[in-house]
């Protein structure tokens, strides 16, 4: 953004960085946030193609925070449910349990509803499917209880690789400061005194 004006390439980058923030708040709704993260910094690199601080380190790091956040969200759907005794069926019943209670619940409380909403679908889901498999009512809350933790611990997690993303690519856009030289001239007695004497020690 150097052919930009400087308040201006600020303004962009902050405005930018924002939609990236709200963004990710739809890893909340079971949604890829964190690709959709991924694509627009693309576009954005797309439209400043002289950005070189978004080299290839820089898209190695992002696509291996969102496969590492991706990773964690169902690793932690799958153990945590696995190890409240919940089936193969009660954990895949408790994912879309989650995705569906997200969206049904995300109008409510400003949008948290959909944090509530994907964690009580995905005790829901788990414990109705556990109970027509023919469990017993206690392993089948156990099993359930395993199902919301493990939602909510990976969402927790892809929303802190998202997170490692958004910052990333902050530091990256971010315009550097243009410095100002100061002119010696345009100093009063007492700055150019200090100035003198900064330059002789230095």
């Amino acid at each position: 953004m150097d052919f930009l004006p400087f308040p201006i390439a600020y303004l962009l980058a902050g405005a930018f960085v924002t939609l990236l923030c709200f963004v990710l708040l739809l890893n909340v709704f079971g949604l890829p946030a964190n690709w959709i993260v991924l694509g627009l910094v693309a576009l954005w690199k797309m439209a400043h193609p002289g950005a070189s601080n978004l080299d290839v380190w820089f898209w190695v790091m992002m696509v291996g925070l969102a496969l590492i956040g991706e990773a964690l969200e169902l690793g932690m759907q799958i153990l945590k449910a696995k190890r409240y005794g919940s089936s193969s069926s009660g954990t895949f019943a408790g994912m879309i349990g989650a995705i569906a209670g997200a969206i049904l619940l995300a109008p409510l409380f400003f949008g948290l509803g959909a944090l509530i909403g994907a964690l009580a679908g995905a005790w829901i889901g788990c414990f109705f499917m556990e109970l027509v498999k023919g469990r017993p009512m206690k392993e089948a809350l156990d099993a359930a209880f395993g199902a919301m933790m493990g939602r909510f611990l990976g969402t927790v997690c892809k929303c802190g690789a998202g997170g490692a993303m958004l910052a990333l690519t902050a530091h990256r856009i971010w315009p550097e400061p243009m410095a100002v030289p100061v002119s010696p001239d345009s100093l009063d007695g007492p700055a150019k005194l200090v100035l003198s004497v900064l330059h002789h020690f230095c």
